[in-house]
């Protein structure tokens, strides 16, 4: 049998957090769990992206759309590739008591980067007829995080067997229509302990370099640009319809539809976006769904070199 304690003491997986401290070009990846028991595809197209991003993120049935579990799926990248994991926990899927069962666990399974989120609404994803919990919301979780980090339970009672030392990160969304909504989610979230953002798909750098200079300087939290590789001009015209916050304008999609080889121009979008990203804030969360083994040429392309 594994000796599951004996890994985690062997491997632990802080390099994203020194990284912030040292205040480094950061680079995150995301992956999602496989919709199936066999994680076989999910680590190959994660293997790739080692000695080239801080740490892979993964997703908790983004779109609300099922997957694995994002706490197994986040042990068995840790364990069998050795990249560190940002580990997406949402609300909408779990209560107050599931959501700290499932931090818990992280914790003891050496997982110590967490993104709190809200979630996607269920009726986006493959199981419109299920019920929503949102017992808590992106905020809340944070504070819940904060608490099991100091030794406390949600109902502040001690923990009689050790808390956490998390790591908590949240989402952001520059292109957000209120300003004045942004700033104030922003703030929240700073004061609820988040120590860094990733944001949402990203297309217009403006806005992003407003947000950065404006909003998010004021506190001493890194923001990471969320990048996205745009395979087509189809795929363009599915994200803006069907995932909630996407805004790709139509000149991107002009260019895709354009192009000879779509895939190849959109590589060189993504790396042209990320050295516009570096112009402006502190790294880059980069999604290439279905396409992870992509993301070092993205990289190559863009001029960042290994880790």
């Amino acid at each position: 049998m594994i000796d599951l304690p004996q890994l985690i003491v062997e491997q632990p997986f802080h390099k994203f957090r020194k990284a912030i401290a040292n205040q480094e070009f950061l680079i995150t990846a995301e992956v999602s769990p496989p919709k199936g028991s066999d994680p076989t595809h999910m680590l190959a197209q994660t293997r790739s992206l080692k000695g080239r991003v801080h740490a892979v993120n993964i997703t908790d049935s983004s779109r609300a759309v099922m997957s694995m579990s994002p706490v197994a799926a986040s042990f068995l990248i840790q364990q069998q590739i050795g990249i560190e994991t940002v580990c997406q926990i949402a609300c909408r899927d779990r209560n107050r008591i599931a959501l700290q069962g499932e931090l818990l666990g992280a914790a003891a399974l050496g997982i110590n980067n967490i993104l709190a989120l809200t979630g996607d609404p269920v009726k986006a994803g493959d199981s419109p007829a299920a019920r929503s919990v949102f017992d808590y919301e992106s905020v809340r979780l944070l504070q819940l995080i904060q608490k099991l980090n100091q030794g406390i339970d949600a109902n502040g009672k001690a923990l009689p067997h050790q808390g956490t030392n998390f790591l908590a990160g949240a989402a952001v969304d520059p292109q957000s229509r209120s300003w004045s909504g942004l700033q104030r989610r922003f703030e929240r979230k700073i004061n609820a302990g988040a120590q860094f953002f990733q944001s949402q798909l990203i297309t217009d750098f403006d806005r992003l370099d407003k947000f950065v200079h404006q909003i998010a300087n004021q506190s001493d939290k890194p923001v990471l640009a969320g990048i996205f590789l745009i395979k087509s001009a189809k795929n363009a015209i599915f994200l803006n319809k069907y995932v909630p916050g996407v805004q790709i304008p139509d000149h991107i999609i002009d260019r895709l539809a354009k192009a000879k080889s779509p895939l190849q121009e959109g590589l060189a979008i993504a790396a042209e976006q990320i050295q516009t990203a570096r112009q402006i804030c502190q790294g880059v969360h980069i999604m290439a769904i279905k396409a992870e083994h992509l993301i070092p040429e993205i990289l190559d392309r863009a001029g960042v070199a290994n880790l």
